[in-house]
């Protein structure tokens, strides 16, 4: 893996951390500290499983 696909890797994790955080906080009904962390850990595995689903589909 050159510098390029890594940095691409690493926007695409990002991107879906930023979309699946962003539902976390819409369906969440009390936004507290504690919500705040699990919810953006959670979306970070998630992040990284959709951009490995997502790899391993396209053949990457």
């Amino acid at each position: 893996m050159n510098r390029r696909t890594a940095f691409r890797a690493a926007l695409g994790v990002l991107g879906w951390w930023v979309l699946l955080a962003g539902l976390w906080l819409v369906f969440v009904s009390a936004v507290d500290t504690l919500e705040l962390v699990v919810g953006g850990v959670v979306a970070g595995i998630a992040a990284a499983a959709a951009r490995g689903a997502r790899g391993a589909v396209s053949g990457r």
